[in-house]
């Protein structure tokens, strides 16, 4: 946590467990009950487990103060941009829907998981640039647990499989 938000970050029962830790674990089972009902062959309404990341945006919001401190200074916005960009890129390798709507999602997607990158310095200062080996390390966790719930955030929207039964 210290390493991706920055060393003035601070652990405490609500914040990291109720606001980051729980919420991952949520969103991390309702895409794999997606997964589960993909592989049955779907059924109504299960496409709707693809909004399961703006979880992550909203359970920092129930902090004291934090929306307000979400509007007036935008802290905590971070989370609102990983969970858009989940469910973006999700769409945009999913292989369905309209070509141009998922080359759009996949360019801004791509723009943020890119931020995502590039940011530890500009949060801890130059010892974590991506030219040390501390920055390259972050880089490299910021980017595969980034590409991690893109790639998951697509299962809401593959097919279905259609099971053959036959003998």
């Amino acid at each position: 946590m210290i390493e991706l938000a920055g060393a003035e970050s601070a652990f405490d029962w609500w914040g990291t467990v109720g606001a980051i830790l729980v919420p991952g674990a949520v969103v991390g089972a309702l895409l794999g009950w997606a997964e589960d009902i993909r592989r049955r062959g779907g059924r109504p309404g299960w496409r709707w487990l693809a909004l399961a990341p703006l979880l992550l945006a909203i359970a920092p919001m129930l902090l004291p103060g934090a929306l307000v401190d979400f509007v007036t200074q935008g802290l905590g916005g971070g989370a609102v941009g990983v969970a858009l960009m989940a469910i973006a890129g999700g769409y945009a390798i999913s292989s369905r829907g309209p070509v141009a709507a998922r080359a759009v999602c996949g360019i801004l997607s791509g723009a943020v998981l890119v931020g995502l990158i590039i940011s530890p310095p500009f949060i801890g200062g130059a010892d974590v640039a991506v030219t040390e080996p501390r920055g390259l390390w972050l880089a490299i966790l910021a980017g595969s647990l980034g590409a991690l719930i893109i790639v998951a955030s697509s299962i809401p929207h593959r097919m279905p499989v259609v099971a053959n039964h036959a003998l």
